[in-house]
């Protein structure tokens, strides 16, 4: 088992008992819109995260616009964008939620993670998943039903040639016998993290990642999956899970739901309770979406650094 206390991302983001804050990079707004964000706006909201000291940035792994999905799904490619941010970040973890197995081959998964968690020495947290937008899958020439499969394929491959040299691999998408992937993680394997249960079960995913990326629920049913996690993991393994937010001028004002997706609008000394309750469960770091701000991001994103995020410090 590796121990990735001493990755420098990991490191950063989790730590037992303990709620860490992240940024989802705003690409989009809440019509559903392709944001108007340029590339230099967004990479101001980037150098700011990683100055106030939030402990992670995730990018999103979108291929295809669906304009019938519900979100304008993301702008850049999650591999390249990140290449992006490494060069304007110092500190911050970086990760994807999720980059989707099914339709990126196993092999240039890979070398596309390898080579960013060595670019970032270290920072970069793997989060990937099935899919879950419908048209993809036959725009890809992907056979939907066989998802888990190739989810669990993707594990298999990606540890066996980030920890051997020239392996050989026969798998459904992997006919490898000659060759090898690198560059080589420094350690050897990069943390991975599983979104929701990627059609598997809980005890696999234990036994096979190194955290959970969850979905936000209800305080209740958060509890009782943070539960069934720690039952499952005999030694540490952090629980993420992201939580769309949007902080009213009244820092007093009660919540109210946000549309659609799990989230709220209210004052941010709700915000700071309901993460404190967040932590109190076993969730070990939020990863804040600002896509329903009804204020400029700028001014949400100052208001969080200042304070709520002193409450809930990254680990140096």
């Amino acid at each position: 088992m590796i121990d990735f206390q001493s990755h420098n991302g990991f490191a950063r983001t989790f730590k037992e008992h303990k709620l860490t804050l992240g940024i989802t990079l705003p690409t989009e707004k809440n019509s559903g819109e392709i944001s108007k964000l340029t590339l230099v706006e967004q990479m101001a909201l980037v150098k700011s995260t990683d100055d106030m000291g939030f402990a992670s940035l995730f990018v999103r792994d979108s291929p295809l616009l669906d304009p019938d999905f519900g979100d304008g799904g993301v702008l850049y490619d999650p591999f390249i964008l990140l290449a992006y941010v490494v060069a304007h970040t110092k500190r911050l973890a970086l990760g994807t939620a999720s980059a989707v197995t099914t339709l990126r081959h196993p092999l240039h998964l890979a070398k596309s993670a390898a080579s960013l968690d060595e670019m970032s020495q270290q920072r970069f947290l793997f989060g990937i998943a099935t899919g879950d937008r419908a048209i993809e899958f036959p725009a890809f020439k992907v056979d939907g039903t066989k998802r888990s499969a190739l989810f669990k394929e993707s594990v298999f491959v990606m540890k066996k040639v980030w920890k051997e040299a020239f392996p050989e691999l026969l798998t459904e998408r992997v006919g490898m016998t000659a060759g090898d992937i690198i560059p080589k993680p420094k350690l050897g394997a990069i943390p991975i993290f599983g979104t929701g249960f990627s059609g598997q079960t809980v005890e696999w995913l234990a036994e096979h990642t190194d955290g959970w990326l969850f979905y936000a629920q209800e305080l209740k049913k958060q509890r009782e999956i943070t539960k069934l996690w720690r039952d499952t993991t005999p030694t540490f393994k952090p629980f993420s899970q992201p939580l769309v937010i949007d902080l009213v001028e009244n820092s007093s004002a009660a919540p109210n739901p946000v549309p659609v997706i799990v989230g709220f609008r209210s004052g941010r000394k709700f915000l700071i309770d309901y993460l404190y309750a967040l932590q109190e469960i076993g969730v070990n770091h939020v990863v804040l979406n600002l896509r329903s701000s009804t204020r400029p991001i700028e001014d949400l994103l100052q208001e969080v650094g200042e304070h709520v995020l002193p409450h809930f410090p990254s680990f140096e």
